[in-house]
């Protein structure tokens, strides 16, 4: 008997759950249809669902190191070959992975909405691939080599690197193309996400944490600005409280259907 009532309750919280989500996404999608101006921006979570480690915490250890110990400019002084081993592991984990649900649903949309910005804190290059146009790349590309002299850019996909680390034309050292710890973010790709977010009539975040700034401090800045703000996060957020709309789910399960 109390297996049985056990099981009701469950099945009943979960269709309750269930017609909240639906309330929920519908609102959503009507703010959505009334917006004249979209801007998204996404984090670890979304690639999460792609198969790709946070790298942050308990499992972005590698060996005996954290990214924190790795990502910085005085490591790459240090050791360059050591964090460049690192990154080329990084970048063959990435290689496998292929675009969820999530970013095709963000493709879908963009190709109805203008203007419509997406914003991302994430370098494994899965919007791209997915078809997502010119996002703006907070942290930068991990597929982007510079060079540490001449400052030249090229887009390489190799995996493995054959040589580590790698150099460029001029004989100079590459590194990665990411925004380490202690770096400034690109301006002119910060001022565009500060300006898509100032200008958004509904702004979302997606697989976010909400933990690292100044990247989410868009919120605030959309917020501040009027914007319907909606919450795409399986774990709750320290923004939590400034939703409008607020999904405590995966990006590839609410996105498709909410965009």
């Amino acid at each position: 008997m109390v297996e049985a009532w056990y099981s009701w309750n469950l099945a009943t919280q979960e269709a309750t759950q269930s017609e909240i989500n639906a309330s929920r996404i519908a609102e959503a999608r009507r703010r959505l249809g009334e917006s004249h101006s979209v801007a998204v921006l996404t984090g670890a979570g979304i690639s999460a669902e792609s198969g790709i480690p946070t790298f942050r915490g308990a499992d972005g250890l590698w060996r005996k190191y954290s990214p924190q110990e790795l990502a910085t400019p005085q490591a790459f002084a240090r050791d360059p070959k050591l964090v460049w081993e690192w990154y080329d592991w990084r970048r063959g984990l990435i290689a496998g992975a292929a675009p969820n649900a999530g970013h095709r649903a963000l493709v879908e949309f963009e190709s109805r909405q203008s203007p419509f910005t997406l914003i991302t804190q994430n370098v494994d290059g899965l919007h791209d691939l997915a078809g997502s146009k010119n996002p703006a790349r907070l942290h930068g590309d991990i597929w982007t080599l510079r060079c540490t002299a001449c400052g030249r850019e090229e887009h390489n996909r190799q995996v493995p690197l054959p040589d580590l680390p790698p150099e460029c034309r001029c004989g100079a050292m590459l590194r990665p193309g990411v925004v380490w710890f202690g770096e400034g973010l690109p301006e002119p790709v910060w001022r565009r996400a500060v300006d898509a977010a100032r200008g958004a009539e509904t702004f979302l975040l997606v697989g976010t944490s909400a933990t690292v700034y100044p990247a989410a401090g868009l919120v605030e800045v959309a917020r501040e600005a009027g914007a319907h703000i909606v919450i795409v996060n399986l774990e709750p957020t320290p923004l939590d409280g400034l939703a409008d709309t607020l999904f405590n789910a995966k990006a590839g399960e609410i996105l498709p259907r909410l965009l």
